[in-house]
């Protein structure tokens, strides 16, 4: 009954029709995916093709993770967060943080907090808590690493062995990885993003 309810509110809505199991089952085979690529950690201002832009292959850092996991189900994060800069400049924090005065398509997309924003703004914000349960598969939690530095990366259906810890792919300086992270870092956003 609850799968029937998504489809016809997906249809009402103009959403996807995939149920968000499903999705969340391919964002999350998408990602461990990621983990099997030789990346390079290197986040330096690239100019980059404009929809379906990427930096080279073997470079990337976190936010690139959650990139190419989505665009690998055909949804582009350069695009989506572009244009909504283009319409809502305001909304984001890039003048507060980079003092910047209009949208970049090359990099705005590879910024955590742009994409924290993206993701309160048009998807689901979801709970912090210390409950692992609460940290479902295919979810994208974001934290605050030592000196301020922001990260992001996505929850597994992986458990850490002999917890309810689910595991996390991440770039966090050595390419992508499947790591026990979720509570190794202040937690500051956690979201679901269906499209």
């Amino acid at each position: 009954m609850r799968a029937l309810f998504f489809i016809v509110l997906s249809v009402i809505s103009g959403a996807v029709s995939a149920q968000p199991a499903d999705f969340s089952s391919k964002l999350v085979q998408a990602a461990l995916q990621r983990t099997e690529h030789q990346v390079r950690y290197d986040g330096a201002y690239m100019r980059i093709e404009y929809p379906g832009g990427d930096v080279p292959a073997d470079i990337g850092v976190c936010t690139d993770v959650v990139i190419r996991s989505y665009r690998s189900l055909g949804i582009d994060l350069q695009q989506l967060v572009h244009e909504d800069m283009r319409d809502n400049f305001s909304s984001y924090p890039s003048k507060r943080i980079w003092g910047l005065t209009r949208p970049d398509s090359n990099i705005d997309h590879r910024r955590v907090p742009n994409l924290q924003v993206f993701f309160r703004r048009h998807g689901t914000s979801l709970p912090v808590t210390q409950r692992a349960a609460d940290y479902k598969p295919g979810a994208i939690v974001s934290w605050m690493l030592p000196g301020n530095l922001p990260h992001v990366g996505i929850v597994t259906d992986r458990l850490v062995a002999g917890t309810e810890r689910p595991m996390i792919v991440h770039n966090i300086g050595a390419g992508p990885q499947l790591e026990d992270v979720l509570f190794s870092y202040p937690i500051t956003g956690h979201f679901n993003y269906f499209n």
